[in-house]
This record gives structure tokens, sequence and C-alpha cells, in this order.
């Protein structure tokens, strides 16, 4: 059922929200859940399918809801057990899905399961964590780093032994050779689901499995002082093990209990590595994360050659996904500029796959400064100086341009930023040539047209700063032409589109009933065009 055409993953767009900045209902300058239902019209209004929280259970926030104390509760920050499911239900009456962060590779060190495995060696739940003696010199039990700076290990002075955590100290590493971890945590998954949840996003689920002998990781090559020190190391032995494949596909066979839900795995590895998350006759994720235009360098070639290579690799049957920004990388438009992120927003939800856009990249958001008396992220405060930190992309969202952006009455969390009276939703809204009505205006097309939301790709030749390709289904076809540079540029596009006409521009000045296209399309520096071919050619 789950790959199926009719399965509601493979049409929706997917909105990620950062719960602690979305909105703020109760004035003490963090987002709950009551803030999101008082939103959840926008979203509607937005067009979008899917909304994707980031966590909300129990959490001392030593990592901001990525240390969970308990995985079946809600934090109270974010509101109680009857608001989310006054919040499920309130999601489905309009028409959309709800997806969880769900965090299977470590716990909180006050967990109630880690605060038994460490009471003694003997501890039935000891085997629940990763437990280590010291090195002969005392000293940690092999080189393995935190991805958050230094040793991956921590002493435990109680039992004389270390235990094993991939982020901070407060988030020990799961056992997950362990059957029973595995099934409470597959529980975990069934009581969410139950409640109504329509899938999880898995957060670094190819960290689940570790090397069973410990082995020292190797040095990495490429590595040079400046640059982030967990990269010293290349993690062959911590991360990415053949065994995990195993843990998904149980994984997902838990999900396909319940109807048409979802299973999508956050994945930072090459495209080669990343298709085997698909599983053996697609029994893995639905969608492992696709990360590569967060991360590519912005030209028209890197980015064409990008999408052929993801679309040749693909598994037979395997759905795309494309993902702009999210919760860990700088925003989009700090990352290529404003120009260049209308031409993004058009990329995104017109390529083949289901997108996945990031709360306030639809307005054109940018990264906030961060005072060194602001910094919230545990990372930033660990490995300084060198702009890790993920605070400026985590900054609250911008209804309006009153004090605090609409988002709180108290004090935010973390500072608004500047430029709130050009890009907040209330402006935006009454702009037609704004960054807002252009995102909605695109999803409203990928939705209302078959061909751009479960269409074949097919590249168009072209050269320099441009990028082409064809969207098509049926007897429809519809040409995406984005100029990466701001130099205009003419493209030759197939003699089917003679006749046809502009559907969009992302200068929201061109598109309608005018026939405005001939064998060749022209485009200005940092634009991109929807051009649709003439029915009559079908």
């Amino acid at each position: 059922m789950d790959n199926s055409s009719k399965s509601w993953w493979r049409h929706g767009v997917i909105y990620q929200i950062y719960p602690r900045s979305f909105r703020d209902s109760n004035g003490d300058g963090v987002g709950d859940l009551p803030g999101v239902m008082e939103r959840l019209d926008y979203l509607a209004w937005l067009g979008v399918d899917a909304i994707w929280l980031s966590p909300i259970y129990p959490s001392p926030m030593a990592d901001f809801g990525y240390d969970v104390s308990d995985f079946t509760g809600i934090h109270p920050i974010f509101g109680t057990n009857e608001q989310f499911d006054t919040l499920v239900a309130q999601v489905h009456q309009r028409g959309l899905k709800l997806i969880l962060d769900f965090v299977p590779n470590h716990t909180s060190d006050q967990h109630p399961w880690f605060q038994e495995a460490r009471r003694s060696r003997d501890s039935a739940r000891r085997d629940w964590y990763i437990w280590r003696d010291p090195a002969p010199d005392g000293g940690p039990p092999n080189n393995w780093l935190s991805n958050f700076g230094g040793s991956a290990w921590e002493f435990d002075a109680g039992t004389g032994q270390y235990y094993y955590h991939a982020f901070l100290r407060e988030q020990p590493d799961l056992n997950w050779r362990n059957p029973a971890v595995r099934e409470a945590m597959y529980d975990a998954l069934r009581h969410w689901m139950a409640r109504g949840v329509d899938g999880f996003r898995v957060d670094v689920i190819w960290h689940l499995i570790k090397d069973d002998e410990f082995r020292d990781n190797p040095v990495s090559p490429g590595w040079v002082a400046g640059m982030d020190p967990f990269h010293q190391l290349v993690p062959v032995h911590t991360a990415d093990r053949p065994e995990v494949h195993e843990v998904v596909r149980e994984m997902r066979q838990v999900v396909d209990e319940f109807d048409d839900r979802v299973l999508i795995g956050e994945i930072y590895l090459p495209l080669e590595r990343l298709m085997a998350y698909y599983g053996v006759d697609l029994t893995g994720a639905h969608m492992p994360f696709n990360f590569q235009l967060i991360d590519a360098p912005w030209h028209a070639r890197t980015v064409d050659r990008m999408i052929r290579d993801y679309e040749a690799a693909l598994p037979p049957g395997g759905w795309p996904n494309w993902v702009l920004g999210n919760h860990d990388k700088p925003r989009i438009a700090s990352r290529v500029g404003s120009a260049q992120a209308r031409v993004a927003a058009m990329l995104l939800l017109t390529l083949r796959g289901t997108p996945t856009l990031y709360y306030g990249d639809e307005l054109g958001m940018e990264n906030v400064h961060i005072r060194s008396d602001q910094v919230q992220d545990p990372f930033e405060r660990n490995v300084p100086g060198k702009g890790l930190g993920r605070d400026p992309e985590r900054t609250p969202m911008r209804w309006d341009a009153s004090a605090n952006a609409g988002f709180t009455s108290g004090e935010p969390w973390l500072p608004i930023g500047d430029d709130v009276e050009r890009i907040n939703v209330e402006a935006e809204t009454d702009d037609e040539t704004s960054m807002l009505t252009l995102c909605r205006n695109l999803i409203a097309l990928r939705r209302g047209e078959d061909a751009l939301s479960e269409g074949a790709f097919e590249a168009i030749s072209a050269e320099g700063d441009v990028l082409a390709y064809q969207r098509i289904h049926g007897g429809n076809r519809f040409a995406i032409v984005l100029n990466f540079g701001a130099t205009p540029a003419r493209v030759a596009l197939p003699d089917i589109f003679a006749d046809g006409r502009v559907r969009l521009s992302t200068f929201m000045d061109r598109g309608g009933a005018s026939k405005d296209v001939g064998t060749s399309l022209e485009v200005r520096g940092h634009e991109g065009v929807i051009v649709q071919m003439d029915p009559r050619r079908r």
C-alpha cells in the first residue's frame, strides 16, 4: 500500500515546524502546541499537506528536545497530552497529516532507563546502553568522537566504566543490538500511531548500530585544522554499519502495522550509501531524506548533475524527496541570497518527489546574528568559534511587524532579528510579489497539476548558469527554467513548448493566458520560469 501512487506522502508538501520557535501562546517565550493550533489555518492556506514537528517529548532540554526522558509523553513547556490529541484532531479536520520526530539513537541521561542502567553493572537495563571498561591507561576505550566535540566516551565513576554518547554526554546511546531496546522503541512508535500520528522522521537513523568489536575509527586524510573536529576521523565503526538495515526494516514493519503511515530517515551519507536505506525491495524507509540541496554549491551545472545522479541511483519504485532547509543548517536565503532563494523555492517545488519546506523559508527568513551572550545551542558552546551553531536558523517565526513579530507576548527564547517589517506573514500576504505569495502559488500549481506532483522528470539541455528540465504526465508537460546567475540567458526549449505559456515567474510579473513562448525562452538574471505546453499539442 505505502509504495502505491495513492499514498499521501508521495503527493504532498511537508512543512517542518521547530515548535520552540513557531508560535508561543502563553507568553513564556517558547513556542507550544496551542501556538501551533492557532496557526493551522495559515498552514492550510499556504497549501502544505503535512506538518512535521521537531521533538515535543519530556526532556531536560540539554539539546532542546533531542535528549528524551520519556518517549510517550509531552513536555509541559509545549503542552499536555490532551492538547496534543486536540492538535491531531484539528490537523486532520483540515485535511492535513502530522509527522513526529522520533529520536531512537539515544535517551537523556535523566531517562529512567539510564538512571537504572547506571546504578550498577548488574542492573537489568545495563545492556540497554553501551558500556566499556577503560583503556589500560584509564582513558576512553577507543578513539571514537562525539559529533558535538571531544571524546564520545564519558566515565561513570559509580560503576567504573565509560558509556558511549554520539552527541552530548547527557545523551547516552541506546544499544540497538539488544532486542529489548528495539521492542521498547517500537512500542513507542505504536503508541503515537494509535493516537493518530501519520508518520515519523527518524533522527540520525544511520547511527543506530555501532561496531561490536569497538575498533578505532580511521584518521580522515582530508581533515585540516580549523574544520569541525568531529571530521578528524572517518566514522566507519560508529555509523552506517551494515547491520543497521535490519533495524530499519523492523521499524518499517512496525509502521506498516497501521494504514498509510510514512517512515522518513534522517541520513547524511553519500548518494550510493543513501540508497541502501530504501531497503531490499523497498522494505526500508519510505523516504531516506535527500539533503543534497542543503549542502550543494549553488551552481546550475552542479545541481543539474546532482539531480541526474540522484534520479539514476533511485531503486526501482523508490520515491524521491528533496529538502531545502532544516533546523541544523543555515537558511537557504542566507546561503544563496534573497534573489536566488526564490529560484531555489521553484526548484524545490517542481522537482520530482516529495519536498520538505522549513518554517519561515516561505517568507525568505535569513539567519539571525546571535551574540555570544545569546547562544543557546550546546553544539556552539562545545565547539565555539567555528560557525557550527544552529541558533541562527532556529529563531522565531515572524507573523507580523508588531513587538516580537507576533511570536510571543514575552521575551523570545532567541532574538527575532532584523527586517521584521518587511519579512513577516502579514506583510507578505498582502504583497502580490512577495516570497510568501510565490511559495503559495508554487504549491497551488503543484497541487493542481499531476505533471508537477507525480509526473516524470526529463532534463533539458542548458549551459552556464541555467538549469532546465521537464515534468511530464499523460499528455501534459511543463518546462522549468532556472537562472542561477545574474545575467539574462536564452534557453532552447523542446518544440512541444512552441505556443506554450508562462504559468509562473519568480518575479511574479509573467503568466496568464497569453502565448509568449516560442522555440526558446529568455530568462532574466535570478529568474525562474514555469512554462506549460499548449494543450492543443497533446
